[in-house]
């Protein structure tokens, strides 16, 4: 094998889609079954999408409300990987682990300011 290329890379074309296919599903079974954050993301994507096709009037407003939900879990489970890194490597207080998770928590924060915004915006433009 050559020194450029991970051992654990493996395969290539369709056999490659169904195994990143896998890995993604494992992804998605861990993150809901460890980590309580994402569970709750994903109830309040539960309840906000749904909504979403009743309150939007146009297919960019509903594009728009149902994309900022999904950001959010997208950033909880990159923020969950950081975490589990950080994790792997030492469970010892250390200034550069809390930034890590502090950063990563607070992209977290930021992507539910982003979805309130974008509904409160949506949902005050329908008001007018």
């Amino acid at each position: 094998m050559s020194p450029d290329r991970s051992l654990y890379k493996g395969t290539s074309g369709t056999q490659r889609i169904f195994n990143a296919t896998r890995y993604s599903a494992t992804g998605l079974k861990t993150a809901f079954r460890t980590e309580a954050a994402f569970r709750q993301i994903v109830l309040i994507n539960l309840i906000l999408i749904p909504l979403s096709f009743w309150i939007s009037q146009s297919l960019a407003e509903q594009a728009l409300m149902v994309a900022v939900c999904l950001l959010a879990l997208i950033v909880e489970l990159i923020n969950s990987a950081i975490e589990a890194v950080v994790d792997r490597i030492s469970i010892e207080q250390h200034e550069l682990s809390k930034n890590a998770k502090d950063m990563g928590s607070a992209a977290q924060f930021v992507a539910l300011i982003l979805i309130t915004v974008t509904w409160g915006i949506i949902l005050i433009g329908h008001s007018f």
